[in-house]
């Protein structure tokens, strides 16, 4: 996922320091638009297209349970018939650690291939943009490539074919890895690893389980709404903000529910791509701050840790997005533009828990612990504040509250009975 921050921010230093300077990238230069080819055997179509293009050999970046479950089958197929070579490096795991890449990178040179094809979730097209960016610039570790245009050369091309609707990183500027001496992330901002060419089949995404089909969609739904109500909105973004909220709400429901359902899974993915696109340009918010701060200290999902603090977010930010809400609520079907804005706000909140409830997304977060909040907080406020072009600014006290909200229960205590006489 990008992470972006304001050009003036103060301070900065660190991660916020690479983020801020991804916010000058994303903003403010031209970012290529890959080919999107859609629809039931979209994948296969891909894989004859890069067949043509003439590389010596490809390298497809995917997950074991991929290669298991036989969704590369159209893609390899396509790409046999077009007589192209390739070689399978089926390792990724979620939040691609550094050494993992770096066999990647290894595997990718001892093949011997010019290009790359990422088959998976965020994890698999983040690495194989790494790789991408790595192999074209053999004197940098991963490390060194880690910040914004650090790569002296172009990176080797990229195509994406995503099997989830929610990360959009078939067409974001960035590539997100784990460093797991420093347990953080390191994030690659390059406008030339935009994959020149994705594949939105939904065919591949007919057996993503329920719980996998909500965190994701609920991924591209926080995109698309934090890019719409930030300060750095345009019309642009606007429209694809727009596009994705209305697709989700009409769809999101029916994929979780009728997986091989292939018209709610297509419109999901398109969603998707949507989303991301909008918030390359535009940014996120508070929601992600809080979950990046989730996913370093418990590895929460982060498509779930979204989901969770999505509607409490919005309820904090509401008085200055009143309107952006309302609009909002009228592209989900909840009202229409004649009805009060403060009345179409509050029903767009409502909606987005309730769309969590149906999704069986919880309330709360089963990992948080209340001893942690203040560092949460802390670094969240940090993110956004140095980062973020969010419509209203948190206190510290005012993030912990907002965290403090999906603490679980406390567990019942056991009442020892005494021993007989």
């Amino acid at each position: 996922m990008i992470l972006d921050l304001i050009p003036d921010a103060p301070r900065a230093t660190g991660l916020s320091a690479l983020m801020r300077g991804a916010g000058m990238v994303t903003r403010f230069l031209p970012i290529p638009r890959p080919t999107l080819l859609v629809g039931p055997g979209s994948s296969g179509r891909l894989g004859q297209a890069v067949a043509g293009f003439g590389h010596g050999k490809l390298m497809i970046v995917t997950d074991a349970m991929i290669v298991k479950l036989g969704l590369l089958k159209q893609l390899t197929d396509a790409l046999e018939e077009g007589g192209a070579e390739y070689a399978v490096f089926d390792e990724i795991t979620p939040d691609a650690p550094i050494p993992l890449v770096e066999r990647a990178i290894e595997f990718y040179r001892a093949e011997g291939c010019d290009a790359i094809v990422a088959v998976g979730g965020g994890s698999s097209m983040d690495a194989a943009k790494a790789v991408a960016v790595a192999v074209a610039n053999p004197g940098k570790r991963l490390r060194k490539l880690a910040g914004y245009f650090k790569g002296l050369r172009n990176p080797v091309p990229v195509y994406a074919v995503p099997t989830t609707a929610g990360t959009g990183s078939e067409v974001t500027v960035a590539a997100v890895i784990s460093d797991p001496d420093t347990e953080s992330k390191l994030v690659i901002v390059d406008t030339r690893i935009v994959p020149r060419m994705a594949a939105l089949d939904p065919l591949l995404m007919t057996g993503l389980p329920p719980h996998i089909t909500a965190a994701t969609g609920m991924d591209a739904l926080t995109h698309a709404v934090e890019s719409f109500v930030g300060k750095w909105a345009t019309d642009y973004t606007d429209g694809l903000a727009l596009s994705a909220v209305g697709l989700i709400f009409e769809n999101l429901r029916t994929a979780y529910g009728d997986g091989a359902n292939l018209e709610a899974r297509e419109k999901m993915a398109l969603a998707s791509t949507y989303a991301g696109m909008a918030f390359t340009r535009a940014n996120v918010g508070y929601v992600h701050a809080i979950a990046h701060q989730f996913g370093g200290r418990y590895h929460t999902p982060h498509g779930l840790a979204n989901a969770i603090m999505l509607p409490h977010v919005l309820e904090f930010s509401s008085a200055r997005i009143t309107g952006r809400l309302a609009t909002l609520a009228v592209r989900a079907g909840l009202g229409s533009e004649q009805e009060a804005e403060r009345t179409l706000a509050k029903r767009f909140i409502a909606a987005v828990a309730e769309l969590n409830r149906d999704l069986g997304i919880p309330a709360q977060l089963e990992a948080l612990r209340e001893e942690d909040i203040p560092s949460l907080a802390k670094a969240a406020c940090h993110e956004a504040e140095t980062g973020y072009p969010v419509p209203r600014y948190m206190t510290q006290r005012q993030c912990e509250d907002i965290i403090r909200r999906v603490l679980p229960p406390p567990a019942p205590r056991t009442r020892r009975r005494k021993a007989a006489a």
